[in-house]
């Protein structure tokens, strides 16, 4: 696999870390991960099947995560619309007129207030495991009730301690995957996160954002091309709100992925990445 370029994003006293993939010709594809997670949350694998089908792959740390500006836990003020702002920086950084959305859980909820702010930025939306912007509808299944059990324990977690704070997150993990949780590969990869961050408690700072505008409604008016992809035994936003975002957005289409939690498990790399740059080459 091509090792990844690395890049670093200023605006003012923001940095974004990012990283690409592939030709810088090809057509570019913005990686958008979910609350508390850094551009790790892309599987390396994820992002070179995405390349191999000829896209210039872009992924990056949320801020406080990964090498991305962080502040001390519970210091942070931005909002949901700062973080989707910071899309839009991305964009202009890269020198990219548009660019093709891939948002995972929060990552895809960010993808959908960008499409309506900037339409003509967006040129096609795929939401993995996420959730309607502005739901208007009957109450949808939310986080399972071991895993608001599990993030209980926060509280009291150490977070000088190393092995305990990857304990915790080794257990959010498999948590979210079920079935498909590979213990190896996700302790390997939480080294890593661990490695890339001097305040891993800040991460969970994304747990107090705020929306700052009102959006009921507004994914239905959404116009751009959408590909939805949920797991159909996601813990963390079950299948109903894959659902309702297919149903919501103009003719979108769902891809489910049998027996998958809220992960990216390598066994539907290929097929994931396959349907993603069909949608984008539809577009």
């Amino acid at each position: 696999m091509q090792e990844p370029t690395a890049h670093l994003v200023t605006k003012g006293t923001l940095t974004l870390a990012a990283q690409s993939f592939g030709r810088a010709g090809d057509p570019p594809v913005l990686l958008v991960m979910g609350a508390t997670a850094s551009m790790l949350g892309w599987p390396d694998a994820f992002c070179a099947a995405l390349a191999d089908r000829g896209l210039r792959v872009i992924r990056f740390d949320h801020r406080d995560t990964g090498r991305s500006t962080t502040l001390p836990p519970g210091e942070a003020s931005y909002t949901a619309e700062d973080l989707a702002g910071d899309i839009l920086t991305l964009l202009d950084a890269f020198d990219l007129p548009g660019a093709h959305l891939v948002g995972m859980s929060l990552g895809g909820y960010l993808a959908q207030i960008a499409a309506r702010r900037w339409p003509g930025r967006v040129a096609s939306l795929t939401l993995i495991a996420s959730e309607p912007l502005g739901w208007d509808g009957p109450d949808l299944p939310g986080l399972s009730e071991d895993f608001l059990a599990h993030f209980g324990a926060l509280a009291t977690l150490d977070w000088t301690d190393r092995q305990a704070v990857a304990a915790f997150l080794l257990e959010t993990e498999r948590l979210c995957a079920g079935p498909d949780f590979d213990a190896g590969f996700e302790a390997a990869r939480i080294d890593r996160i661990l490695d890339r961050t001097e305040s891993p408690a800040s991460m969970f700072n994304h747990a107090t954002m705020s929306v700052a505008e009102d959006w009921t409604g507004v994914f239905r008016r959404i116009e751009c091309p959408t590909l939805v992809v949920h797991g159909e035994g996601d813990p963390i936003l079950p299948l109903p709100n894959g659902e309702a975002l297919a149903e919501g957005i103009p003719d979108a289409a769902l891809m489910v992925l049998a027996g998958t939690g809220h992960c990216l498990p390598a066994r539907h790399h290929a097929a994931i990445a396959g349907r993603i740059a069909a949608h984008i080459r539809g577009a």
